[in-house]
């Protein structure tokens, strides 16, 4: 009886593994969602130029890209939990030290702590612990599930953000992050794995399967694919709540989004960036769903082809509130349903014992886009006053990621090692 009661737990989608990292990545997610509010009172406080905060943040999401391999292999060499009790305290301590930064230099230098922080509490070392827990029959729908709970938390992370701002300085609402973070982590307690099942990893060395990877063409296609996602991502997160609140006008007392409660232009920011997370949480969701049943590579495809469309028709249409909403509703439903389709590509292809590695450095490019988009959007609005160059940028590079995705070869390395004498 018990023999079998543990094979139908092993079996079942929901464990105490999906469920603790889905805990760990709404905190982490829900307060790196909320930076983007941050951006005009630390600017207004020290007369800062909007390009020094957005080369902060550019930082954070580069050593957030830099850290993901590190710590999938720090999780593979010395267990997850250790590896994400580390992500936890490092993205504690980088809040605590951030709240008393008075230079430009000092909060860009601390960001390498909160961006290595999120690394160690993100998709790379989560992903890759839940996707092996998880059969492999609700593999893909696991992995959305954990994905769509860092939508959950940027539903949470900036109207809470927008609310204690209004209540207290941000410093005290860095250190008032940094406190959940570290709370966050007795989930850790839950993240116990059971036996790894139906794995396709083999016993070969990292290092060989790393030398594998990097002379596939398929892993470059993925690679430069996610670079576009970490733009458009980084870029919004980052300015839309500044992009918003300068080019929207008063909220009409006769407006629906003023009957709701939003009657200013800070307070839609704020709200675009929640309503984004909802309805990313349906799409990821459904992205993990249709992951088991359709060609992965062709359904991300489709996601970055939407991705530009929603895109492009946002900027040439005149912006107000409600275009602004239909836009959130639009690009949530698309923001972060590449992540289950792409990490679980990877593991498809590539097997699952180094899936925290590997996904890790095809995470690495959808950070440079990130690193690019947040950067460059405070560096063109310095010179222009302006984002839309950056955001036609944006477009550019997400039609270049649905066509780059068609030629990957979705056929796990070994069965293609198989065909390769007969081609």
């Amino acid at each position: 009886m018990q023999t079998a009661t543990t094979s139908k737990a092993q079996d079942s989608l929901i464990s105490p593994v999906l469920i603790a990292g889905c805990i760990i990545i709404l905190v982490s997610f829900a307060v790196r969602a909320s930076f983007g509010l941050f951006q005009l009172p630390i600017a207004l406080e020290f007369a800062w130029p909007r390009e020094s905060f957005s080369l902060a943040i550019a930082i954070q999401n580069l050593f957030w890209g830099i850290g993901q391999p590190i710590f999938g292999a720090l999780a593979e060499r010395f267990g997850d939990r250790k590896a994400i009790f580390a992500g936890g305290l490092v993205y504690a301590l980088g809040l605590v030290l951030s709240a008393f930064a008075v230079t430009p230099g000092q909060h860009q230098l601390l960001e390498v702590l909160v961006g290595f922080g999120i690394a160690g509490t993100g998709f790379g070392v989560i992903l890759a612990v839940v996707g092996r827990a998880a059969p492999e029959k609700h593999r893909s729908m696991a992995l959305g599930i954990a994905t769509a709970a860092g939508s959950a938390g940027q539903i949470v992370g900036p109207p809470v953000a927008q609310m204690l701002l209004s209540q207290m300085p941000w410093q005290s609402v860095f250190m008032v992050f940094a406190g959940i973070i570290l709370v966050s982590m007795f989930a850790l307690q839950m993240m116990r794995a059971p036996e790894r099942i139906q794995t396709t990893a083999s016993d070969e060395p990292m290092g060989l399967v790393l030398k594998r990877a990097l002379n596939d063409p398929t892993f470059w296609f993925i690679f430069i694919g996610f670079f576009s996602c970490g733009y458009q991502l980084a870029f919004i997160t980052a300015h839309f709540p500044a992009f918003i609140t300068e080019m929207c006008g008063p909220i009409s007392p006769d407006s629906l989004l003023y009957v709701l409660g939003v009657t200013s232009a800070s307070g839609l920011g704020a709200i675009s960036i929640a309503i984004i997370g909802f309805f990313n949480i349906g799409g990821t969701l459904l992205a993990g769903w249709l992951g088991h049943r359709f060609s992965r590579k062709y359904l991300l495809a489709l996601i970055y082809l939407l991705r530009t469309l929603v895109s492009a028709a946002f900027i040439i249409t005149p912006i107000t509130p409600e275009t602004v909403v239909l836009f959130s509703v639009a690009m949530g439903s698309l923001w972060l349903a590449t992540v289950p389709l792409t990490s679980g590509l990877v593991a498809h292809i590539y097997g699952l014992k180094y899936m925290g590695t590997l996904y890790g450095l095809v995470f690495f490019s959808h950070q440079l886009g990130g690193f690019l988009g947040v950067w460059l959007g405070g560096a063109m609005y310095d010179m222009y006053n302006d984002y839309t160059i950056v955001w036609w940028v944006g477009v550019g590079v997400g039609a270049i990621s649905a066509l780059i995705h068609l030629p990957v070869k979705e056929f796990p390395w070994a069965q293609r090692a198989q065909m390769a004498p007969a081609a």
